[in-house]
């Protein structure tokens, strides 16, 4: 049986083995930079700072804070809505954060050369 460079005991050929090296890199790269957006937190306001919502990089609310001047026992529709614009204000900002992350990380990998 002839051993070329596609074939199964010919070796991995230059271009496939360059390409694992650089899947590997990237995914190590993931990572390292998944675990530092993990760390990070985002904070959001809705209702002119009445209400801030703060969340980590895993989409956990750490903390909020509600003004009294944001209380009105007549209207606590306002307040949940502001809740709910902040908490989801701050998760969006983690969110965007993560996918622009993943986009400039595989904006490097070069897969013209993969078979499929």
């Amino acid at each position: 049986m002839a051993k070329g460079r596609g074939g199964f005991g010919g070796g991995m050929p230059g271009n496939m083995s360059n390409m694992l090296k650089q899947a590997q890199r990237m995914q190590r790269q993931m990572e390292e930079k998944q675990k530092e957006l993990e760390e990070k937190e985002y904070t959001a306001a809705a209702g002119g700072g009445a209400v801030e919502a703060t969340v980590t990089g895993k989409k956990v609310l750490t903390r909020l804070t509600i003004s009294p001047d944001a209380v009105d026992p007549d209207d606590v529709e306002m307040l949940q809505d502001m809740v709910i614009a902040a908490v989801n204000g701050a998760l969006g900002q983690a969110e965007e954060e993560s996918d622009a992350l993943m986009r400039n990380i595989s904006s490097g990998l070069n897969l013209n050369g993969l078979p499929f």
